[in-house]
Formats: C-alpha cells, structure tokens, sequence
C-alpha cells in the first residue's frame, strides 16, 4: 500500500491499522465481526457525518430528512471506498502488510468486491431518495471514490481526487437540504467545499512520503493551506449581529424581519425603511455615514467589524492545535514517525474543520454537534490507528 494511500483515514480508501482485533480469540463470528470491522474502518466513519452537516448549515437551512438521508449515503460511500481500496491492494498488502483482513484470510478477496457494490448501491439509492440533484452529487462522488482507489491513488491526480471527494461529500448535504428556489446558498456551499477540499488534498499531499519521509515541501504546503483556512475562518464577515438565523431564512426569500416597520433604517431593505415589504418608493433612502443617520452608521459597521463567536472560534482553535502542530514538526524533521503523525493529526482535524465551517454559516447547534464527534473519534482511535 502506498504513502499516498494511507492518506485515506478519515477519506476515501484509507487502510488504518486495527491493534488487537487480528488474535484468534473468541468466536468464529466475532473474528469475523472484528475482520470487517477492520476492513471497513468503522471507528473512522465519525469524520463523515460531519460533511453533510456542514454542507446542510450553508445552505441556510436546518437539518432535514434529506440532510440525513445524505449522511447515510455518504457513510455508505466512504465504507465502499475501504473496501474497494482492500480489494485493490491485495496483492501489495500480502507483500507489506499481511495482517490487514483480505491478504490475512479473514476476509475474503471476492467478498470485500461484493460489499463494496453493495454499499456503493445502498450510498446511491440513499441520495435518490433525497432528491435528484443529491443523486447527481452522489453518483459524481461514487465515480470519484472508485478512480481513486482503483486508477488515480498512485499518480499526481491523487491528492486532488481525494479532495474532490470530501468536497463532493459536503455538496451532497446541501443538495439534500436545500430548498428549491432558494437564493444564494450554492456560493455558500462552494466555498465550504473548496475549504474542505484544500484540506485533505494538502494532508494527501503529505502523505505520498509518509514511509520514506524525507520531504518537506509537502509539509510546508500543508502548514500554509492550513494556517489559511483558520485566519478565513475567523475573518470578520459581512453579517449584522442582530440578524439571527430565523432572519437569514426570512431574508432568502425576500423580507427581512426588520421591513416589518420598526422604525429604524436598515441595510437588508432597499430604501432601509422598514415598511411591509422594504421596497416602498416613498420612503428616502438612509443617508449611510452621515451623523444624522446613527442607526444605519452603527449597523453597517457591526456588519464588518463583527468578531467571530465563540462557537466559531473554539473549533477553529480545536482544528489549528490538531493540524498545523505535527505539520510544523513534520517541516522541521520530515522523518516517516513525525509525517505519519502528521497525516493522521490532519485527518482527525476534519471534524473540527467541519464544525467551524457550520459556524461559520451561523448554525451553532450544527457546529457544537459535529464537534461532539471528535472525543468520540479519539477514542475509538484507540483501538483502530487513523495512520
């Protein structure tokens, strides 16, 4: 199996490494409970749901039927791509690695061919059932996953291959979550994608040199993606503190709670006269910067100069320490123990990743709830290695 290939723990085709569940002990059906369960990485499942989640909270919207019809597709996917990735480096993991189940007997080589179809089937009919769109998405990530593992993991295509999944991924949650019609959520759900995207195309990256080691530029490029991510994230927005998430849906479709006719200029009406609909041609327009205009003055200012909340800056905090740490120690000494820890530091750092772009998107109960997966993940991390 290749450096780049270990790059899939909490991706699309990972092999971590399962510590104690290979012992002849037990049961004939918990041996092969525990096979599987090491075939398919169960334990790093937990850095999926969060994708969908993050692409539900960019839209807008609460979580929906559809958003968690989009998290079981996109954990059968992800269980698909461990599988088909099993298959695909048979041979190469009797050679280096003849503990992992197929190689070992426990699993065998026509059955992991077999679960994987089918999980990429039931991934596929899951996203249907949310609606064509996330179908579509589906279908262009399912695609992704098997060139990945199966033409593109080995060559220069392979670490963006690997981020076009996670984007994907994220994409099928807002596909699943969005109204139809609604305005202005597919650039917010974009530039989450792109987000996620750099980030595990940089920790794939890195990964091509994860058992030779001896590369620094791939740490480099990740530590400076990563470092970039973060300051975006805690960048003042353009966003009025008063407008809560109940007004931003009131917004999307067209009228803000504050046309209703308080009295006070406002920047979400045409005129910033509340008055029914805020279009009212009768009503001046607010003379933004002036001192006669107070009101309007201190919210266009609140709209750029708003810091970030605390539930955005704890998991934008949680993902710097997690990821760019061991990538400074992998720059500094890019032996294969410190890049291995690296890559795995930059995968458990996709959940508070995940939960700093759903803050981001003003939907703190999404962020708190993604981020709960994380001591989840360390934990059963303890049992089946991310590296």
């Amino acid at each position: 199996m290749t450096g780049e290939a270990a790059a899939g723990a909490g991706e699309w085709g990972r092999a971590p490494v399962v510590r104690g569940l290979g012992r002849d002990t037990g049961s004939g059906f918990r041996r092969r409970g525990r096979a599987w369960v090491e075939l398919l990485r169960l334990p790093a499942l937990l850095t999926v749901p969060g994708d969908a989640l993050a692409g539900a909270a960019a839209t807008g919207s609460r979580p929906t039927r559809g958003t968690f019809l989009a998290v079981g597709a996109s954990v059968s996917l992800y269980a698909a791509g461990m599988a088909i990735n099993d298959w695909a480096d048979r041979d190469e993991d009797a050679r280096d690695r003849p503990h992992r189940p197929i190689p070992s007997g426990r699993v065998r080589p026509a059955h992991a061919l077999a679960a994987a179809g089918a999980l990429t089937g039931a991934g596929l009919a899951l996203a249907c059932r949310a609606g064509r769109t996330t179908g579509a998405v589906a279908t262009a990530l399912a695609a992704t996953v098997w060139a990945y593992d199966l033409r593109l993991k080995g060559t220069a295509a392979g670490p963006a291959a690997m981020g076009a999944a996670r984007g994907f991924d994220l994409l099928m949650g807002a596909a699943a979550t969005r109204k139809a019609g609604a305005p202005g959520t597919l650039p917010q759900a974009l530039t989450a994608a792109a987000t996620l995207a750099a980030h595990t195309t940089a920790v794939t990256t890195v990964s091509r040199n994860e058992t030779q080691g001896g590369s620094v530029t791939g740490p480099l490029t990740a530590l400076a993606t990563g470092t970039a991510i973060a300051a975006a994230l805690l960048a003042p927005w353009a966003r009025d503190p008063r407008r809560g998430r109940g007004d931003d849906r009131a917004a999307a479709g067209g009228v803000h709670p504050r046309a209703a006719g308080d009295g006070l200029p406002s920047p979400y009406t045409e005129d910033g006269v509340g008055g029914g609909t805020g279009l009212s041609a009768k009503a001046p327009r607010p003379q933004r910067g002036r001192r006669d205009n107070p009101a309007g003055t201190l919210a266009q200012r609140a709209q750029v100069t708003s810091p970030a909340p605390i539930t955005l800056t704890f998991p934008v905090t949680a993902y710097a320490t997690t990821a760019l740490r061991p990538l400074f120690h992998a720059a500094l000494n890019p032996s294969p123990p410190l890049t291995q820890r690296a890559v795995g530091a930059g995968i458990r750092a996709l959940v508070p990743l995940q939960s700093a772009l759903a803050a981001r998107s003003g939907a703190p109960v999404t962020a708190l709830a993604t981020l709960a997966l994380a001591p989840l993940a360390r934990h059963f991390a303890k049992k089946v290695s991310v590296t």
